[in-house]
């Protein structure tokens, strides 16, 4: 079929007649249409009261309390600063922070839910609790609540569990309500059929919004040209450039440029991609330009030009206030370009300036080291590190993989220790690396630290039925009572299959052993 922008009247080639190749997709497919679920702008929070919620950081620790005992002193909280507080903290990542909030605003302050708040509480239990609760919730609430907003919550989730069938399902009830008559429905769907490589697809979608006269948007013609990037169909991506660039309805800014940016490096056109990064450069603003430095700093390093990387990272770090994130991207764009010594400098300047020591930084430049075998400057950075204060479970374990790439396997296995003793509740260890650890431990005899694994995988809820083979060979082979084992194995729920019984060389009770 081909695919047109029906309403420029000029055809576009073909996506399917590309050739089929496996690539990223690129950086830019999250982009769609502004949602207008949650469009509107609560008045700031308290300053005072935003920063007792900021000092909570693990999300295992309710921020509630800190709401009771500001509401108990007797100091006042409305329903929009409440609605401010769930958006700041959705922004910053804190999703469990942000449904508790949003929960308490109704069950505690008894504020009535708009639509708009269903839609933003839906999106949060998909992401902390999964589709399937966020289903639920979207099922549970009064049709009074069931607007366009929900719909798109809930339409929004399908495309980022790449559902489709549940999408195009939801998307058909939104037609049948009225409620598919703006262009974000559409440009959501079109960032899925990309994705999923569906490409056909999107030609009936724009056939739809032009025959019920849905103007088309910037953000339909961005998500166009990243399908067409993402089929490596370059012809197609230049043709809608072009017309955004022509055609003064549209305003070609950052993000269609490094759309095009993106889409010439992978077809190893480096000139042309330089010079969509010239004219990105240029749309940048002067502030709020964070996302837009951060893309920047990722395809000037798929360039390799260190230089550029080094002159985009002088012209916009001191205007961003975040520093955590391009710092980190700074450092792993100079570890890929192997300048090991410069993505030094770099953390450097991050300690010196960061007023909350994120693991996650240190984790760039770890990662480096221990892919290089520099065990030494890596266990001599996280020992400096950890010096009073907890380090995250995942900084312990891009050491353990060190470890395991390199095949010193008694390291690994303390390392993956540590990581499992302060990861946080849903935190799991890396498959690869438990496997390689407990294959060690069973080869070396060492039921001790075996069973030790294993509790360590009961707390992190991990525990399999495999491990407790493990320890039962390990202990077998070291002449070792496995009474204590089975009966923990029963304990944990699993029954002595004829897998056990194998092992034990007997199909007697466990309580035999």
């Amino acid at each position: 079929m081909m695919m047109k922008l029906r309403s420029w009247n000029k055809p576009i080639p073909n996506l399917l007649q590309s050739p089929q190749r496996s690539m990223p997709l690129p950086c830019l497919f999250c982009i769609k249409s502004p949602s207008p679920l949650f469009s509107s702008t609560p008045p700031p929070t308290s300053p005072a009261l935003l920063d007792k919620i900021l000092t909570i950081r693990d999300p295992k620790i309710s921020v509630i309390p800190v709401l009771e005992k500001w509401v108990g002193d007797g100091r006042a909280i409305g329903k929009q600063e409440l609605q401010s507080l769930v958006r700041l903290m959705k922004s910053f990542r804190r999703f469990n922070h942000a449904l508790e909030i949003s929960r308490w605003m109704t069950d505690r302050r008894y504020f009535n839910l708009s639509s708009s708040d269903a839609a933003m509480r839906l999106d949060l239990i998909r992401i902390v609790h999964g589709l399937e609760h966020a289903e639920h919730y979207f099922n549970s609430i009064s049709s009074q609540l069931r607007t366009s907003n929900a719909y798109g919550a809930l339409l929004c989730s399908y495309v980022r569990e790449r559902s489709v069938e549940k999408a195009e399902a939801i998307m058909q009830e939104m037609r049948k309500l009225g409620f598919a008559t703006t262009s974000f429905p559409y440009n959501v769907l079109i960032n899925l059929y990309a994705q999923v490589g569906q490409h056909h697809k999107i030609d009936l979608l724009i056939q739809e919004m032009e025959m019920k006269g849905i103007p088309q948007d910037i953000y339909t013609v961005r998500n166009l040209s990243a399908a067409y990037v993402a089929n490596a169909d370059i012809s197609g991506m230049e043709k809608i450039l072009k017309r955004i660039e022509e055609n003064s309805e549209f305003r070609a800014d950052w993000r269609i440029y490094s759309i095009a940016a993106s889409g010439y490096l992978s077809a190893g056109l480096e000139t042309e991609a330089l010079s969509m990064l010239k004219k990105m450069e240029e749309k940048i603003p002067p502030r709020k330009n964070k996302s837009a430095f951060e893309f920047l700093l990722s395809l000037y390093e798929r360039t390799g030009r260190k230089d550029e990387l080094y002159r985009v990272w002088s012209t916009f770090k001191s205007s961003i206030k975040q520093i955590d994130v391009p710092y980190a991207l700074m450092i792993t764009s100079l570890v890929k370009l192997d300048d090991i010594e410069g993505a030094e400098r770099i953390f450097q300047e991050w300690e010196s300036k960061c007023t909350f020591y994120d693991f996650r930084v240190l984790n760039r430049l770890l990662v480096a080291y221990c892919r290089k075998g520099l065990f030494d400057k890596a266990e001599s950075l996280v020992n400096r590190a950890v010096m009073g204060r907890t380090p995250y479970a995942s900084t312990w374990s891009v050491l353990a993989m060190g470890y395991v790439e390199h095949g010193l396997m008694s390291k690994a296995v303390e390392m993956l220790k540590r990581a499992m003793l302060v990861g946080r509740q849903d935190w799991k260890p890396n498959q690869d690396i438990l496997e390689a650890c407990l294959n060690y431990l069973e080869e070396q005899g060492d039921g001790e630290t075996m069973e030790e694994m294993i509790r360590l995988c009961r707390s992190s809820g991990t525990v399999t039925k495999e491990m407790y083979y493990r320890s039962l060979r390990t202990s077998i082979a070291g002449g070792k009572p496995v009474l204590s084992i089975l009966n923990q194995m029963e304990m944990d729920g699993f029954s002595a299959d004829e897998e056990v019984h194998k092992i034990l060389g007997t199909k007697t009770s466990c309580s035999d052993w």
